[in-house]
């Protein structure tokens, strides 16, 4: 079983509203329609909405048969190594002619093999392929990720028109009669505080994958944050740079950067749910960063929603990009994120996700 599933196994084991997002009743999920052991089309960007879906299947527990559709990454890889799957060139955020690219190279899966259930928790890639599965006759179910607890994507406010595609969100609090509420995996996640950490520290730095979008900032905030015998590893994606010190990676594969996370004193790590999630499952409290559209450092502001939440409730703390402050960093590298009590403890971790695209 695929360490991604891991740290998401409570994701809609529940149907109580979330504490962290207020109160609201719940219906049954819809995702209970769907029975073990059946087919499923599993559609879905890498990252976190990887991350998220592969705990919908362990919920659900398909058929083998059933068949993954997602973008061939270290992660995707790792994950998707012993289950069917197809691979489709990226589609990044808004790219309409990729998504039609992607959803003519299903289009034959969909005409070769009968499938019981098509599922996506996103991005892009969904916004093609979920309604011509759905237009095919295929039971096909949204559910939007944890990184929108204000409201749904532009591939959500997209899919929750079409026909035939039914939409949920992990967030109680915009839950509505077009948009159930699924449950959440951040419930009753806590944090465990030791004394504040003194000293030279092990820092990753993991900005994501997403191209081709740099982020400069968060780069420059942890510069300016470094002590003369800190030992930093940088995991940047697209922003390529010659001026740091320490480890430099573009991108490093899915096992490697579990060792590196797990050797870290404090992990800063752009806003992500690939990202947050994997540092969650090693108990890593992280920094985020939070990419934001004015600096053209993604597509839209979503990443300050997550941020926030989880600063909220003490999952993480959140970088000010102006002003930063090493206490920062030290405070992290003092917590202990822990699981709720049902927590499935006694798996064993494997090799974890990079971090998300989304």
């Amino acid at each position: 079983m695929s360490a991604l599933s891991v740290p998401l196994r409570r994701f809609a084991d529940t149907h109580e509203p979330m504490p962290l997002t207020g109160s609201a009743s719940s219906p049954a999920s819809m995702l209970d329609e769907i029975p073990r052991g059946a087919k499923v089309l599993w559609v879905t960007s890498t990252g976190g909405h990887l991350a998220e879906l592969n705990l919908i299947a362990e919920r659900i527990q398909p058929s083998a048969g059933s068949r993954w559709v997602t973008f061939e990454t270290a992660q995707s890889i790792d994950a998707l190594q012993d289950r069917p799957h197809l691979f489709v060139d990226y589609v990044s955020p808004r790219d309409v002619r990729a998504a039609v690219r992607a959803a003519r190279k299903v289009l034959p899966l969909l005409r070769r093999e009968r499938f019981d259930a098509c599922v996506s928790t996103g991005a892009g890639v969904a916004a093609t392929i979920l309604p011509l599965a759905a237009w095919t006759g295929i039971p096909t179910y949204y559910v939007e990720s944890l990184a929108r607890p204000h409201g749904p994507s532009t591939t959500g406010r997209i899919l929750a028109h079409v026909p035939r595609v039914r939409t949920a969100t992990q967030y109680a609090s915009w839950a509505d009669s077009r948009w159930s509420y699924a449950g959440s995996i951040l419930q009753d996640w806590s944090v465990e505080q030791g004394p504040v950490k003194e000293g030279p520290l092990k820092i990753l730095v993991t900005l994501g994958t997403i191209a081709p979008y740099r982020f400069d900032r968060a780069v420059d905030a942890v510069l300016s944050m470094l002590g003369p015998q800190d030992e930093v590893v940088w995991q940047l994606g697209s922003t390529t740079r010659t001026d740091l010190p320490g480890e430099v990676h573009d991108q490093v594969s899915v096992e490697r950067l579990t060792a590196l996370s797990s050797a870290a004193d404090v992990v800063v790590a752009h806003s992500g749910v690939g990202s947050v999630l994997q540092q969650f499952s090693l108990g890593k409290s992280p920094v985020l960063a939070v990419r934001r559209s004015a600096h053209q450092e993604h597509v839209d502001d979503h990443q300050t929603g997550l941020a926030e939440t989880l600063s909220a409730h003490g999952l993480a703390g959140v970088l000010d990009l102006d002003r930063p402050s090493r206490q920062l960093l030290l405070e992290a590298a003092s917590r202990t994120v822990v699981p709720p009590p049902s927590f499935c403890s006694d798996l064993e971790l494997e090799p974890g996700a990079t971090a998300d695209r989304s």
